[in-house]
């Protein structure tokens, strides 16, 4: 006979131990559980952008209309990509250098590289905003006259987005999320939403060229604070003390990883810039909207990669294959899973999202179907391309990424002129899967890992 006494204790035990678990898990501390707390504020931030972002731009849409808002989106496409690069990869390479120089307790060249690497990328990227604005005047006879002003302005972006890149990778190497991703993300959106709300509502001109004054003046606000928090942060996280600077080093390692971005950047913008030179801005508009809609699901991958990739270096420098291996397959469970849900919500929802920017917009439907197939390839692989990049395949990668912007744009060329906009959809899709393949190959022979979502499991190099 049972006791009476211990029946409310039986009847009690589920909800404890379930209780129990619930506990322990939030007071794990292990590195995958550290990597998923990160990647979730990183999640969340982009997500928080996105929604932020849809608002500036249905609002754009509006207030200057499809004409202006093409100019605009099709200037910042040219921001966003060479903004990107303007860095040369040392954005990515701090993430492989200061869990190096922290592993190897290196503290001279550590301090070295968070000064130095700053400064030389703003160096770099000013000479890139400075050539950018050459190449502009030489080319300003066979431009359309409405994109010469706002690509002028948009050179002025570049210098301070190189410095932004490099104090983001800074931050994220820390598993600062908040301060890599806050000021650009969510502040300077805000501030340029609100500054155009103003000229709105003041009878001020809502065009391309106001757009892109707001969006300098705005950028160059918020990076500078970003830079003062950082270095406030790193005074607690890092002792003074003398300083070597490598910048050899960190550029032989940043070339090729800065060869990697590129190609990639080009595949992700190629669309636009192809739409740009066969369609009209009104085209381009419309699919633009429904690309940035379906770029919240590339957020998961974002926010993974940014929260493991160091990760990836300090396994790989401690020579701790196995946990490399066993850390790299959860990562492309926490990719694939998550990017699967947001994009079923997204393309349940997309009519009426479409519809916000305009009754036209819904025209670009379809092209959310056709993207979501290569976003959803790319997402089954994980962040795989970090991985080779951390682990010295930097060239082989390259070389995927380039043979996958081939693809995009032999095939857009061809399909743009006679469908349009759907052209562009299906020709980013056949590269983004072609690159995916081409990414789980060479991991599986260079490496020994199985980087695909189904079927086999890791093993180490």
């Amino acid at each position: 006979m049972v006791p009476v006494g211990a029946e409310p204790a039986a009847a009690a035990s589920p909800p404890a131990g379930l209780f129990a678990r619930l506990k322990a898990k939030l007071a794990e501390r292990s590195d995958s559980r550290l990597a998923q707390l990160v990647a979730g504020k990183v999640f969340a931030m982009r997500v928080a952008n996105a929604v932020l972002a849809l608002v500036t731009q249905v609002l754009l849409a509006r207030w200057m209309g499809a004409f202006e808002f093409g100019i605009y989106v099709y200037v910042w496409t040219w921001v966003l990509m060479i903004g990107a690069l303007s860095d040369l990869g040392l954005s990515t390479a701090a993430r492989r250098f200061i869990p190096e120089y922290t592993e190897f307790k290196a503290f001279e060249q550590l301090r070295g590289f968070l000064s130095g690497s700053r400064w030389l990328s703003f160096a770099i990227a000013t000479g890139i905003g400075g050539a950018g604005a050459l190449v502009v005047a030489v080319l300003d006879p066979w431009l359309d006259q409405y994109v010469v002003i706002p690509l002028y302005l948009a050179c002025a972006i570049v210098p301070i987005y190189g410095l932004v890149q490099t104090q983001a990778g800074i931050a994220q190497s820390y598993d600062w999320p908040n301060l890599a991703l806050m000021p650009f993300y969510i502040i300077r959106q805000f501030a340029l939403a609100a500054v155009m709300g103003a000229a709105y509502m003041l009878g001020a001109p809502t065009d391309a060229v106001t757009v892109m004054i707001v969006a300098i003046v705005t950028t160059w606000a918020v990076t500078l604070g970003q830079m003062v928090v950082l270095n406030r942060r790193l005074k607690q996280k890092v002792a003074p003390g003398p300083k070597i600077y490598e910048p050899k080093l960190w550029l032989a390692t940043s070339l090729p990883i800065f060869m990697v971005e590129g190609f990639y950047l080009l595949l992700t913008y190629t669309d636009i810039l192809l739409l740009q030179h066969f369609r009209t801005p009104e085209e381009v508009a419309h699919y633009y909207a429904a690309a940035r809609l379906l770029a919240i699901v590339a957020f998961v991958y974002f926010a993974i990669a940014g929260a493991t990739t160091h990760k990836f270096t300090q396994y790989h420098v401690s020579g701790d294959k196995e946990r490399l291996a066993t850390f790299f397959a959860e990562t492309i469970k926490w990719t694939f899973w998550p990017s699967l849900l947001v994009c079923a919500f997204i393309l349940a929802f997309g009519r009426p999202l479409l519809a916000l920017f305009g009754e036209n917009f819904v025209a670009a439907y379809d092209v959310m179907f056709i993207l979501a197939i290569g976003m959803m390839a790319r997402a089954a692989v994980g962040p795989a391309e970090r991985l080779l990049n951390m682990l010295g395949e930097r060239k082989q990668c390259a070389s995927v990424y380039a043979l996958a912007f081939v693809i995009n744009l032999a095939v857009g060329v061809i399909l743009i002129p006679l469908i349009g906009i759907e052209g562009a959809a299906v020709s980013t899709s056949v590269a983004l899967i072609a690159e995916s393949i081409m990414l789980y190959r060479l991991a599986k022979r260079r490496l020994g890992f199985h980087v695909f979502i189904m079927g086999g499991a890791s093993t180490s190099p």
